[in-house]
């Protein structure tokens, strides 16, 4: 029973929500209006007003109607909810305010429109996408994927028959990899790689042997080049580092991000600091010209790496991730390119050899000194996963939105770091959505079962190669004990 349950959580996250939708109007623009039937732990059933956003059965519930049917449960939630804020509080009693678990008034057509808005659980502040509008009684009320809900409040979901949803309040989220692919569920992205850096081990693996566009997670590797240099003493965290004109070109194009003119000084913190958090593709320029006098240079180190580490489908043409135009009359467009295999090789080295990296990479927030500019991290992980320690995020047109998460875990005698990769999704949205769901499954293999499928493994060339990195790991692991 647990396996056919997980079977129907992974096909109800894979279409999220096969309810039957109801339009309320025929002229709902893009958001239609619905109504599905949910039952928590085999008892009332309810009425849930579900919106489609976009495409039918891309499904977001109200979260009023959900409240009311976990109210006498151990999953329920008290709601607060404004023109543009969202407070949830797990454990809390939810005071209805009208207008709860009915259908769409038939003139009802929601003008709304997908946004990122102010979110708080348990006033943690956390990242999802949701729907607002303000009901007929004066009051707002919001809508989410049944799947986020789900991860916030770890509860298992099913669906015994169409347009009807079953939350198992006492069963935790799960979700199945293989099963979702079985379902087509990865057929919206380029490719996904999930495993434990610490020992090798792949956990789930998706087209992962195709080199595809990786956008900016092209920085991780000149991260990695910047922390070879800063380890064997040619730069410092510390040094001066004069910016250039072709950074500043760069900086003052559209795709700059922080704002450099020639002539000014700017720390390799700061750069590197710049360069993961904002994903400033000038301060990776600056980085490269430092470390090896030439971006071209920097490129060529970059692509050898590539050979010592064994990668066999990597090739990099530029130090951030942008397309690359050539010279001839009829130029070619391109960009770099990896598979899922490699970059998790890569990504295991670097956080074996240089685990600090993940002092820079977790931080939500921070400032470059040296200019007095205020960054932000765009990883949206960080706040909706906890032990969430990076990566990297990058898109562009071809790459698709890709992002590089990693997880600390502990198995008590020492940390591991999870890694979920994921490159080619449709857009920032749904990148956050399939990591977190492949993150959770990282988590869920980890702690309780074994890889499904047969698609465990290991990739070589993932230990250690310096035993200061050794040293490090277990410090860390014992400064958290």
């Amino acid at each position: 029973m647990k396996k056919i349950l997980q079977k129907f959580c992974s096909l109800v996250l894979a279409a999220v929500l096969t309810c039957s939708m109801v339009p309320a109007s025929a002229e709902a623009s893009f958001e239609i209006p619905g109504i599905c039937q949910v039952q928590a732990d085999s008892g009332t059933s309810y009425t849930v007003k579900t919106l489609d956003y976009y495409y039918e059965n891309n499904t977001y519930l109200s979260l009023r109607d959900m409240a009311m049917v976990l109210k006498d449960t151990d999953k329920a939630f008290s709601l607060e909810v404004t023109r543009n804020a969202v407070a949830l509080n797990k454990g809390q009693t939810y005071r209805p305010v009208g207008g709860e678990n009915t259908p769409w008034e038939e003139s009802e057509n929601p003008g709304i429109s997908l946004q990122r808005n102010e979110f708080n659980v348990n006033g943690e502040r956390v990242l999802y996408y949701t729907l607002i509008m303000r009901l007929p009684s004066g009051y707002y009320d919001c809508f989410m994927m049944a799947a986020d809900l789900a991860m916030i409040l770890d509860v298992d979901i099913a669906v015994p028959a169409e347009g009807s949803l079953e939350i198992h309040t006492q069963e935790p989220f799960s979700v199945s990899p293989v099963a979702l692919e079985e379902d087509g569920y990865f057929y919206g992205v380029n490719s996904v790689l999930i495993g434990d850096a610490t020992t090798g081990e792949v956990y789930y693996q998706y087209q992962s042997d195709t080199a595809y566009p990786i956008a900016s997670v092209s920085k991780l590797m000149a991260c990695l080049l910047t922390m070879d240099a800063l380890a064997s003493g040619q730069i410092s965290l510390q040094d001066q580092v004069t910016v250039s004109e072709a950074a500043q070109l760069l900086a003052s194009s559209d795709d700059g991000v922080v704002p450099l003119e020639a002539g000014q000084q700017i720390t390799v913190k700061d750069l590197l600091v710049g360069a993961l958090l904002p994903s400033s593709n000038e301060c990776v320029l600056c980085l490269a010209e430092t470390i090896a006098g030439s971006e071209e240079a920097f490129v060529r180190m970059m692509n050898e790496k590539v050979a010592e580490l064994g990668m066999t489908r990597a090739v990099f043409f530029n130090s951030h991730g942008l397309p690359v135009f050539t010279e001839e009359a009829v130029p070619s467009k391109r960009q770099n390119r990896m598979s899922t295999q490699d970059l998790f090789r890569m990504v295991s080295h670097l956080l074996k050899v240089y685990p600090q990296i993940t002092d820079i990479t977790s931080m939500r927030n921070a400032t470059l000194e040296s200019l007095g500019v205020a960054v932000r991290n765009t990883n949206p992980l960080l706040y909706n996963l906890p032990g969430a320690t990076g990566l990297k995020t990058g898109t562009t047109n071809k790459a698709g939105a890709c992002l590089v998460t990693s997880v600390t875990v502990d198995d008590g005698v020492m940390e591991h770091d999870l890694v979920v990769i994921v490159l080619g999704t449709e857009n920032s949205t749904e990148r956050g959505r399939v990591s977190a769901l492949l993150a959770r499954y990282a988590l869920q293999a980890f702690y309780m079962d074994r890889p499904e499928g047969g698609e465990s493994g290991q990739i070589s060339g993932s230990l250690p190669v310096h035993a200061e990195a050794a040293v490090e790991c277990i410090i860390r692991t014992a400064r958290k004990h």
